[in-house]
């Protein structure tokens, strides 16, 4: 019987632990992270855990950012990537900006924009 409640202290113990680091594992997403200062902020916000309490605004954030460029290109005369025909969907094509990113860590400091230009030329480039 010594034992068993041994263990189960030591256990109690072990959850109480993780229990306190909780909260900081939750909250990845901080409040300059939505300044969007590098694409190290960007990815943060775009990949920010439902767990998160900011999640939703991250997520939008995210979305709005990375179409608002988008549209912006598909204004100029001479745009800069050239998607396929059809289109992935936006879901898609963030999923693929972020694993792009996550494996180029030499461009987390550069603007975001500038990075997301380069995923998206490198991915699409027009002929």
């Amino acid at each position: 019987m010594e034992r068993g409640l041994s263990m189960s202290r030591h256990l109690a113990a072990l959850l109480i632990g993780f229990a306190l680091l909780l909260p900081v594992a939750a909250s990845a997403v901080t409040e300059e992270d939505f300044q969007v200062k590098d694409t190290q902020s960007l990815i943060n916000l775009c990949t920010a855990p439902q767990s998160d309490p900011l999640y939703g605004e991250a997520i939008n954030f995210c979305h709005g950012y990375l179409v608002g460029a988008v549209h912006y290109d598909r204004t100029t005369s001479a745009p800069l990537f050239c998607p396929p025909d059809p289109p992935p969907s936006r879901n898609d094509a963030i999923e693929r900006f972020i694993t792009w990113a996550k494996a180029h860590p030499q461009y987390m400091k550069e603007v975001p924009v500038e990075t997301e230009f380069r995923f998206l030329t490198e991915t699409w480039p027009c002929k």
